[in-house]
């Protein structure tokens, strides 16, 4: 069909000129992706970290950081834990970072572990990691423990801890606390802050025990070693290994000054007491005169009467005159003498 050729040479030209823009397109999009992730597969082949050019592709895809990703798996597989933890793949790697983990942190704490021969596995440094530790820090403080002072100089440069021994003397002490990481317990320990208290807690009762403050200060190991006995690391993401008095004075003396305020207050239970009798004993007095001033009031009635009851015996013939003129006689007597004597009741008599 000759006529038809020039039908087909007039569509095919624009096909061939599409089909060689979009194979131009193709190659600038592989060179580009080469190139791009070029250097990292040339380090996966000389390293021989399983991780083909197309892994490296389809990380970018999932938006995860190829070079982190790269850079862990060589540590894994240069350092040989990739043999000890075969669990370390790098679909696992690549998880991890998209649970926003620390790869890299990851790596070097099972690197350290492994060189150390502190037991430690992929997945509970990984654990450790995402629940917001920093296990590289951890591992270093398992090698390298740590010294933790007590109190926390967060209170102060000079906060002390004090303690009464039995003799009444307040000690004033300082510590310092050697711990390592327990990594199993890394994970829902208790933090530094709860060892500091513990500690304090410790001394204060390990002081406490003592009979005086001498013994004390001459042998503070002692009071290291109590604290030591009591299991203070329970539940905690550390494991104390030593417990060092690094500094002891002697303060008051607090049971003088609880016996000096115990008598204070006995001296002002006593006066209170004896201020309550003396209250009791003017009030008693005060009842004696008003019940003298009644009886006297009782004694001028009755001699009111008597002038009545002699009228009455004159008129009715019972007594007479000259009875009455004797009777007059002794009582002007008995006034003279009272008055000489000074007693006013006996004055008012008659």
């Amino acid at each position: 069909m000759p006529e038809l050729q020039p039908v087909m040479l007039a569509i095919s030209g624009p096909l061939l000129a599409v089909g060689g823009v979009f194979l131009a397109l193709l190659l600038l999009v592989f060179l580009a992706v080469f190139l791009r992730y070029f250097s990292l597969w040339i380090q996966c082949k000389t390293t021989r970290t399983g991780i083909d050019l197309i892994d490296l592709v389809m990380m970018g895809f999932r938006r995860v950081d190829s070079t982190a990703i790269v850079k862990a798996r060589v540590m894994a597989v240069q350092s040989g834990i990739s043999k000890l933890y075969p669990d370390i793949t790098t679909k696992a790697l690549e998880s991890h970072y998209m649970a926003k983990g620390n790869v890299l942190k990851v790596i070097q704490a099972l690197i350290a572990a492994t060189r150390a021969q502190i037991p430690l596995d992929w997945q509970t440094a990984a654990a450790i990691d995402l629940a917001g530790r920093d296990i590289l820090q951890a591992v270093q403080t398992s090698v390298y423990p740590k010294v933790i002072d007590c109190p926390d100089p967060k209170q102060g440069p000079d906060a002390t801890l004090s303690a009464v021994c039995g003799d009444g003397i307040e000690l004033r002490a300082r510590a310092r606390v050697t711990v390592k990481t327990d990594l199993k317990q890394l994970v829902g320990g208790a933090t530094e802050e709860t060892v500091i208290a513990r500690v304090g807690l410790g001394i204060v009762q390990a002081i406490g025990k003592q009979s005086s403050y001498k013994i004390v200060l001459e042998s503070p190991e002692l009071i290291s070693q109590e604290v030591l006995d009591l299991g203070l690391g329970k539940q905690t993401a550390f494991e104390i290994v030593s417990v060092d008095i690094a500094d002891i004075d002697v303060g008051d003396n607090i049971g003088a000054r609880l016996q000096a305020d115990t008598a204070e207050a006995v001296t002002r239970v006593a006066q209170a007491r004896a201020e309550q009798q003396r209250a009791n004993m003017v009030a008693r007095e005060q009842e004696m005169s008003a019940r003298v001033q009644e009886n006297r009031a009782k004694v001028v009635l009755a001699e009111a009467e008597i002038p009545k009851a002699v009228a009455e015996a004159l008129a009715e013939g019972r007594l007479g005159l000259m009875d009455y003129y004797e009777l007059s006689n002794v009582q002007a007597d008995t006034r003279m003498r009272s008055s000489i004597a000074g007693d006013p009741g006996n004055s008012r008599a008659g």
